[in-house]
């Protein structure tokens, strides 16, 4: 069977093709995890630990473009997984070609809008005059990759949806080895400090980039950029949007959470608590990439029988990718209570910042055990087209819930009470999440009758 024929959908296991499409998926995503990680570890061992503080600054902004990619991205790759299970081909291009159009105009927006008031945005989000030029002239010299970015990270999710799991693998681990090795030369080899970190990973987008493009260009690909179908539609945009809406909040209400985070520990702490909400940040997101990637292999897939009424086969992909991301989530936890300063060292040989980090990690993932569940079970609403859900409960751990933890555990116990609003928030957003899943899979989900339960 070729790579993109989309019959096996339908019809292999489900555990193989489970590990099939989540496989590449984590192991590219975990290596373009390589390219926050890298920048933070370089930058924090070679230029200082005010140098990771400015950095951290930097990830509202960063989650910002993640969040309007995300939107076009997912939300596109979700439809089109949807339509070739009913097998509307054209509709399916159609969505490939408006999700270009909406690229392009949003990133647009959004780098001019950074460009032109940088300073004031970054003051918002809790930046001092010790960290302000730091992440200052990190942003300016990333902002002509932010374009890039946004294509890469979006149509690799259509790569993928529409049958190239490997080749979606491929697109990350190009780019993120040249960032590996620009790093080294720039940072290391040259001495570029913040603008050397941020140089390496413009030009490596620009290589996933244009690996990505060359695939969609290509018309014996299964989906590929036809004529006509670059004119933006308002129905087009609407599945597309309700869709990516949900994962593109969390992103949008990460933005929210960091200034908030900063901007409290300001008050309470110094700039050396905001590097290490920065390790924080780092160590858990390589824990959510790796969900992460069990989800985009776990998207076509539940897209595809839910659209071609298999939902035995959905239910078992969701049990098992449920399974899979609360075993990743233990062995992160895990980490954070037993090796916390040794993580801290990947970062930084500053003394307080290690001691503070260690307390900090300890704290923040006490409950992380559950985090894998709610993300799993919000890729099942978005993946199922029930947008609402999906966006409710990318909000309730996040917003619903931390951000109002984030206004009162503080005030009583000062920088420890920012650390215990996350396990705090988890255990709340995961109550919530089985609730609703235990109602979805009684209902419009249910096993039909004389479908095995497992496959």
């Amino acid at each position: 069977m070729s790579e993109g024929n989309l019959n096996e959908l339908a019809t292999r296991p489900v555990g193989r093709l489970l590990w099939k499409y989540s496989l590449p998926s984590v192991v590219g995503m975990l290596v373009m995890a390589l390219y926050n990680v890298v920048d933070r570890i370089f930058i924090g061992q070679v230029v200082g630990p005010e140098a990771i503080a400015g950095l951290a600054l930097t990830f509202p902004l960063m989650n910002i473009t993640t969040a309007i990619g995300v939107l076009v991205g997912v939300g596109s790759s979700s439809r089109v997984s949807i339509l070739f299970g009913k097998g509307d081909r054209p509709r399916a291009a159609l969505m490939l070609g408006n999700a270009m159009t909406l690229t392009l105009i949003n990133a647009s927006v959004y780098i001019a809008c950074f460009a032109i008031w940088i300073d004031p945005i970054l003051r918002a989000f809790g930046a001092g005059d010790t960290t302000l030029p730091y992440a200052r002239e990190y942003m300016l010299w990333v902002l002509p990759g932010l374009l890039l970015t946004n294509i890469a990270f979006g149509f690799n999710n259509l790569m993928r949806a529409s049958g190239y799991p490997g080749k979606a693998m491929a697109t990350m681990l190009i780019g993120a080895i040249t960032n590996v090795v620009l790093d080294a030369v720039l940072v290391l080899g040259f001495d570029m400090g913040m603008p050397g970190a941020a140089i390496a990973t413009d030009i490596a987008m620009a290589v996933s980039a244009a690996y990505v493009m060359a695939h969609f260009f290509k018309k014996s690909s299964s989906l590929h950029f036809q004529r006509g179908t670059f004119s933006l539609r308002a129905d087009v945009i609407g599945e597309i949007v309700s869709i990516g809406a949900a994962p593109a909040l969390v992103n949008a209400a990460s933005c929210a959470i960091n200034a908030m985070v900063n901007r409290t520990l300001v008050q309470f702490g110094t700039d050396l608590d905001i590097g290490a909400v920065g390790v924080f940040v780092t160590y858990s997101s390589l824990i959510v990439t790796t969900i992460l990637g069990i989800c985009m292999g776990l998207q076509p897939i539940v897209g595809y029988n839910y659209g071609a009424g298999q939902t035995h086969r959905l239910r078992r992909a969701y049990t098992l990718a449920v399974l899979c991301a609360s075993i990743i989530c233990i062995i992160g936890m895990a980490g954070a209570q037993l090796v916390p300063d040794l993580i801290a060292r990947a970062f930084t040989k500053d003394t307080y910042l290690i001691q503070v980090t260690d307390r900090c990690l300890r704290i923040a993932m006490s409950a992380f055990a559950v985090v894998g569940f709610q993300i799993v079970s919000t890729t099942l609403f978005q993946s199922i087209g029930a947008s609402g859900k999906a966006i409710f409960l990318s909000l309730t751990r996040q917003v619903i819930f931390l951000l109002p933890l984030l206004y009162w555990l503080p005030e009583w116990r000062g920088t420890d009470g920012v650390w215990m609003s996350f396990p705090t928030s988890d255990i709340l957003a995961t109550l919530v999440t089985a609730c609703m899943v235990w109602w979805q899979l009684r209902t419009t989900i249910k096993p039909q009758p004389h479908q095995p339960t497992t496959v």
